[in-house]
């Protein structure tokens, strides 16, 4: 006995011409399965974030804060933005209109402006941190902080919004765009050349400069380590000792941001790269390739609390609070997460 399973219908509509690719009962199933457990864990793990380092003020530090930010664009990826996606991309079809189809790639290019930015940011408080800790609570402090997180959202707001409602994005390749969204029925975005260059130029001059920042900063915390040692037998072992903890933690969050930061250039470099390629080679780029890439970069929203949870002991002690409910305690925003 021969086992078939029935293709959904081969349009998006009965009275518009647009192509569907068919798929299987059972691979929808699968499809949907798996993006909504990424779409489970980016909203859970970033929602944890958001909740400890709002409610335990001994994170209540520069460095958190843009953290927090950082996790508030992450959340809300996955529940702004994702959902739609996931079924635009099983689907390969847009069913919510033109107008919510530009809300939401609006929202997608926002969060994701917002996310680079505060990669940079981060990058220049653990540089001040390591490289000029005598300075550091004074040059990078909670104002400092919101300063930062203030100037990410509205430029991203701004670039976001300008870029796409004014149409300078596809600008010369109106009809190509009508074209391959099949008048709507499929959500894209699409580059010109210039935006192309610009957008993949700036994120890697972006991300070219935060290495060199990271860079620096493990060299100067490498020859003060040398230089903390070297002090063992000269001064008072009790601030020998102290030094060495506020080094630890300094150069812990100095790594762990940096493997953020790494993990976020090869979730989103090869999204960037395509987009810069596809616009030369006359968008004959797979549709496959390209779904790739954009889910790529969605999971870097899905990776960062999974970070924070293998390599903050904070973190963990935080979380495992929450879930126990602990937090509700009335005096649980003043325990001490820090074991150093």
């Amino acid at each position: 006995m021969n086992l078939t399973f029935p293709y959904i219908e081969d349009y998006c509509f009965d009275d518009i011409l647009c192509y569907k690719v068919p798929r299987t009962a059972i691979s929808r199933f699968v499809m949907y399965s798996l993006f909504l457990i990424i779409v489970l864990m980016t909203v859970v793990g970033n929602l944890f974030v958001v909740i400890s380092i709002s409610h335990f003020k001994q994170l209540h530090s520069p460095n958190n804060l843009l953290v927090l930010s950082l996790a508030v664009a992450d959340l809300l990826l996955g529940v702004f933005v994702l959902p739609f996606s996931i079924m635009a991309t099983v689907e390969t079809c847009w069913y919510l209109g033109t107008v919510f189809c530009k809300v939401h790639t609006t929202i997608d290019v926002m969060l994701c402006t917002v996310s680079i930015f505060h990669l940079g940011f981060i990058a220049i408080d653990r540089y001040c941190a390591v490289c000029d800790p005598l300075s550091y609570p004074n040059k990078i402090t909670v104002k400092t902080a919101a300063i930062f997180i203030c100037i990410g959202w509205i430029t991203a707001f701004i670039y976001s919004f300008g870029l796409i409602y004014s149409g300078a994005s596809s600008k010369g390749y109106e009809d190509l765009l009508a074209q391959l969204s099949c008048n709507g029925t499929k959500c894209m975005l699409l580059y010109n050349e210039i935006w192309s260059m610009v957008n993949g130029s700036t994120f890697i001059v972006h991300c070219f400069a935060m290495i060199i920042t990271y860079i620096q900063i493990f060299k100067v915390a490498h020859r003060q380590a040398k230089i903390i040692s070297s002090m063992e037998n000269k001064v008072n072992p009790f601030e020998v000792r102290k030094n060495r903890l506020v080094r630890n933690r300094e150069w812990k969050a100095a790594k762990t941001l940096a493997l953020v930061m790494g993990v976020f250039l090869l979730c989103w470099l090869p999204y960037f790269m395509v987009s810069l390629i596809n616009v030369f080679i006359d968008f004959s780029t797979s549709d496959m390739l390209i779904v790739f890439v954009i889910w790529l970069g969605y999971l870097n929203s899905t990776f960062n609390p999974l970070i924070y949870a293998f390599f903050y002991p904070w973190f963990r002690k935080a979380l495992k609070l929450i879930i126990s409910c602990k937090i509700l305690d009335s005096s649980s925003s003043t325990i001490m997460l820090y074991t150093e």
